[in-house]
């Protein structure tokens, strides 16, 4: 007898449904209390990222929710009790997390190792294969764009590559610059000289250096100007030799301002270009430098362009799921205006 649509249905949700259990061997409390972290934090951030619901009763656990999602939370449960012989940090499980959930990507293996990157981070690599080839890209071209999402690690992964670039003595200065765009606010008249004006503007940039090189060797090298911080108006005129560029939020540059930057690149120069083109602080009505770029240059030989998706954000689990909510909104109004 064939099963109407509606048992089908019904028992293919039960089948998604379906809890996964798992039983943890060889038993060790001590690991067992560092994989789960106090007051179970490290199976909340678990749960926050894989959309599940994870039960335990000591060494077993049961995990409800999507029969795919589950599978990869008893994966992830597996592999995060075979590094727990010290404490697991809620950082160290984020990160644990974006690793595992990128391993089953188209054709993983195509980008190899992440490149090791000179930095005072020694843990420091890309964590999702489009990390890897923007990291890749960067080493291997001269001009190279990255767009993609907030929190996908392109300004960061960029000023990586530049401190690296600098502890190797490929290039002698770094250049980070911005355009100094209001983002959706009005924040009038500022108090203070010229720098302290545009420093709110230039200060994710100041973080990932503190970071990557420390406080006190930042302030250093800015001394020496073997670091130069500047708002995107203060490269007009100039040819930047031996430097590695950054040109981050990109997407608020007019096309005029994109064609400056890109001409100010010199002899044994390389350049970075990020930006996120879903959030364009430009008035209404004015076209995006970076949007533009991307059309033009796509053919161009010698530049790269790398694009991230949300799960390359590495930053909190929730994260990646706002962007794609997003994304899913903006692709159904799309549809809706057809």
């Amino acid at each position: 007898m064939k099963a109407s649509p509606n048992t089908t249905n019904r028992a293919s949700s039960r089948t998604r449904k379906r809890p996964v259990e798992l039983l943890l061997s060889p038993v060790d409390n001590v690991h067992l209390a560092n994989l789960c972290g106090a007051l179970d934090e490290n199976l909340r951030q678990i749960e926050t990222a894989l959309d599940v619901t994870i039960s335990r009763r000591g060494e077993r656990f049961t995990f409800h929710g999507d029969a795919e999602q589950a599978a990869r939370c008893s994966e992830a449960i597996q592999h995060f009790y075979k590094l727990s012989k010290a404490s697991l940090s809620v950082d160290e499980i984020q990160l644990g997390l974006i690793e595992l959930l990128n391993r089953p990507m188209r054709n993983p293996s195509s980008h190899g190792a992440s490149p090791a990157l000179m930095t005072r981070k020694s843990d420091l690599h890309g964590r999702t294969p489009r990390q890897i080839e923007y990291l890749k890209h960067i080493q291997e071209h001269d001009i190279t764009f990255g767009t993609g999402p907030a929190g996908t690690g392109k300004t960061y992964l960029a000023v990586a590559c530049a401190v690296d670039a600098f502890e190797r003595e490929l290039v002698s200065r770094i250049v980070l610059t911005r355009p100094a765009v209001e983002a959706g606010e009005r924040l009038g008249f500022l108090p203070g000289d010229l720098a302290q004006k545009v420093d709110p503007y230039l200060r994710p940039l100041y973080d990932a250096l503190y970071d990557l090189m420390g406080f006190d060797r930042v302030m250093k090298m800015l001394e020496k100007q073997a670091i130069e911080i500047a708002p995107l108006a203060y490269m007009r005129g100039r040819t930047l030799n031996h430097a590695f560029i950054i040109l981050d939020e990109a997407q608020n540059t007019t096309p005029e301002q994109m064609k400056m930057f890109l001409t100010r690149i010199g002899i044994g120069a390389k350049a970075v270009i990020t930006g996120d083109v879903t959030q364009v602080d430009l008035p209404k009505g004015q076209k995006s430098g970076l949007v533009e770029a991307r059309r033009i240059l796509q053919e161009v030989r010698g530049i790269a362009f790398s694009e991230f998706a949300a799960e390359d954000v590495v930053r909190h689990p929730l994260v990646a799921r706002i962007v794609a909510a997003y994304e899913a909104h903006t692709k159904m109004l799309e549809q809706v205006s057809k």
